[in-house]
């Protein structure tokens, strides 16, 4: 990894730098996909599908049959554990239902919220290097306590056209059924455009690499929401001498091993950690199934020494972290302190893989930065909040001269006069 010994404040930006392309880099490509699938629908679909997966299906839909059959191809022991996650993700995300909030503004004057969930949304879940089963539990499971209508969930198939049984497994305990076996570009505009058996949804949810990042953010375009910009992932760990240097490195790789664009960083105010967390992670590299992947990921990470606590807790809220772990003496200073993260793990028990499994909290969390104005998956990323008002006669009585004055003074008659009318009648 890179070290960096204190660097000044006007270097920041330039070592925070994420490792990922522009926009403008993958822009061409991804417009030329959505277009594409817009005007021939599931043939090209199938097409990039081939071309990028390495598989002809003739269906693109998961079966019944590998549906029914996807229970007895996974383990007891990780069917055990996806239970206990579905659990806890449940118990999670149900309590962050909110009551309808019901104001009288004024007397005779009645305001009210309720929510509604969004009525079809598509829900990604990568594959490529890894199945990530655990983000259809993160997805799925607040998409039903929201009352979502439609799920459609969309993910890669292997080379023999199949899909990793415990996605399917995990997607049937959400309750969700309609299964499609495409991931990439061309996933995310059969979602946006529909085609002749993939419905049109939404708002589209789910991780991705950089081509889908890109990829969902141009079916805004097309009048279809996201959850957020979620690229590569990311972690930032902030320790001083009393971290665990073994822990800390376990914890950067745990990340680093998702794949060759994601990126960790330790930021720390001990020279001493610095170099005991980079010798534990040399040695912890090498028993990793996936270390090659790891060490790609490596050299696009950091280990930066700074001198105080202050400073370190402005570095990190510049960077604005995906996952932050704090491991400190002085934890409170960190938490209290952080502005921009997407989820925050504290403690030399709480290892961010926690947060990706069973802890219950959601793991689909904005990166490169989005941190600064994004929110991770939650309930309400499935609701929509739907305000009312009910005025009587004292009401509009109350209220009526003070909206008569308003609409006067910005020219707009006609919206004095939809009060003029209601105030007359009651004289």
């Amino acid at each position: 990894m890179n070290k960096i010994i204190n660097p000044p404040k006007s270097e920041w930006s330039q070592i925070l730098l994420r490792p990922t392309q522009t926009v403008e880099d993958v822009e061409a490509t991804v417009t030329e996909i959505f277009m594409d699938v817009k005007k021939n629908g599931n043939e090209s679909v199938k097409k990039y599908t081939s071309k990028f997966d390495g598989v002809q299906l003739s269906n693109l839909f998961v079966s019944e049959e590998e549906l029914a059959s996807s229970e007895q191809l996974v383990s007891e022991e990780l069917k055990e554990a996806i239970q206990l996650s579905k659990a806890n993700i449940e118990k999670f995300h149900t309590a962050q239902k909110t009551a309808k909030v019901l104001v009288e503004t004024t007397v005779g004057v009645q305001c009210w919220q309720e929510k509604r969930p969004i009525q079809k949304v598509g829900l990604y879940i990568p594959g490529g290097t890894a199945p990530l089963f655990s983000t259809v539990l993160m997805l799925a499971i607040p998409a039903k306590i929201a009352g979502c209508k439609e799920i459609i969930l969309t993910t890669p198939p292997n080379k023999k056209g199949k899909i990793n049984p415990a996605i399917i497994y995990a997607a049937k305990q959400c309750g969700v059924t309609k299964i499609v076996k495409s991931g990439g570009i061309q996933a995310i505009a059969a979602l946006t455009f529909g085609t002749e058996t993939i419905p049109q949804v939404y708002k589209i949810f789910g991780p991705g690499n950089q081509y889908v990042t890109v990829a969902k953010q141009l079916a805004t375009k097309y009048g279809v929401a996201i959850d957020m910009p979620a690229g590569p992932s990311e972690l930032l760990v902030v320790a001083d001498d009393t971290a665990n240097a073994s822990f800390v490195a376990s914890d950067l790789l745990s990340q680093a091993e998702h794949g060759t664009d994601s990126q960790v960083i330790l930021v720390t105010t001990s020279k001493n950690k610095l170099n005991e967390v980079e010798e534990a992670l040399e040695k912890q590299i090498e028993d990793l199934s996936r270390k090659e992947i790891a060490k790609k990921a490596i050299k696009n990470s950091k280990l930066i020494y700074v001198e105080s606590k202050e400073e370190a807790l402005d570095m990190i809220n510049e960077y604005g972290p995906e996952h932050f772990i704090v491991c400190t003496a002085d934890n409170d200073f960190y938490v209290d302190g952080i502005e921009n993260a997407g989820s925050v793990f504290i403690g030399d028990y709480t290892p961010e893989s926690a947060g990706d499994y069973a802890s219950g909290t959601n793991h689909t969390l904005p990166t490169n930065g989005y941190t600064k104005a994004y929110s991770g998956v939650n309930l309400d990323s499935f609701l929509k909040a739907i305000s009312f008002q009910k005025i009587s006669e004292k009401g509009i009585k109350n209220i009526g001269n003070a909206i008569e004055v308003l609409a006067a003074a910005e020219g707009l008659d006609a919206h004095k006069n939809a009060v003029t009318l209601r105030l007359k009648s009651l004289k």
